[in-house]
């Protein structure tokens, strides 16, 4: 889904090359029937089954933004020289990251390039969220991220995100007592990669995100198109990525590419 920073976030489902307002359809009975078909997200060709949230096998193993890298950036490798595609790591990974930290099931770490903020905060369904670090390049946000998720965590608990509004925490005053205690591997970073290379970000404003939900669900129960091909129910809410039924919740992302259409009654 896109989305975009409004009190509440404001949702649109991509479906085919149709634009739907799903904030309008809060409070209605929608459908969503899976036709069978999957589209992949990169080459378009079909495939019997998603790799990598919406890609078909050879995408998924040629692509660079597939590479383990992307989901542990700590070990990108652009500058040995074995980048599966060295343009497309030069646009998305040779930029400036921000190492941040977000409460969406409580206080995680977590990076995104600048163009991501704050798309990357609402898909994680984070109620609040700090940019605490502005880097050259992804490789060195994740070996900050990598330092600061000893203290912290890196995971977001989708289950408890889903169940209600995270407690409001003070992220300034988290960020620094983080600083305090990895003062001395963020000095070894700067001496490897250069001072202007990581820079601090002690004055950032801490952003509050407010969701479209009516009724936040009190048992989880996850639908998966893979084993049921309708889906229905009142929409009671949208976070994150998921749309909350009264039947059940469903991450629209991890089915990328699959062909739905979407009723509503």
């Amino acid at each position: 889904m896109k989305v975009e920073l409004s009190s509440p976030v404001s949702y649109q489902l991509i479906i085919g090359d149709e634009l739907v307002n799903m904030n309008d359809l809060i409070g209605k009975n929608i459908s969503l029937q899976y036709s069978g078909e999957i589209n992949c997200i990169a080459c378009g060709r079909k495939t019997n089954k998603s790799y990598g949230q919406g890609h078909c096998y050879p995408c998924f193993r040629d692509l660079a933004s597939c590479d383990m890298c992307i989901m542990k950036p700590e070990t990108c490798h652009y500058d040995a020289g074995t980048c599966r595609e060295p343009e497309w790591g030069e646009q998305h990974c040779m930029q400036a990251h921000y190492v941040y930290l977000a409460n969406s099931s409580g206080v995680k770490v977590g990076i995104t390039r600048g163009t991501q903020i704050p798309t990357r905060w609402i898909d994680q369904g984070a109620g609040q969220a700090l940019p605490i670090f502005n880097v050259a390049t992804r490789l060195q946000s994740g070996l900050l991220e990598v330092e600061l998720k000893n203290h912290v965590s890196d995971r977001t608990d989708w289950r408890k995100m889903l169940k209600g509004d995270p407690e409001p925490i003070d992220l300034a005053e988290v960020r620094d007592r983080l600083v305090a205690e990895s003062s001395a591997v963020i000095e070894e970073l700067k001496q490897r990669f250069g001072n202007d290379a990581i820079e601090f970000l002690p004055d950032a404003e801490q952003v509050e995100i407010q969701y479209p939900v009516e009724n936040y669900p009190e048992k989880i129960k996850s639908f998966n198109f893979d084993k049921q091909e309708k889906i229905e129910g009142v929409l009671l809410g949208i976070k994150g990525q998921y749309l909350i039924l009264d039947t059940g919740v469903l991450n629209i992302r991890k089915f990328s590419g699959y062909n739905i259409a979407l009723s509503v009654s």
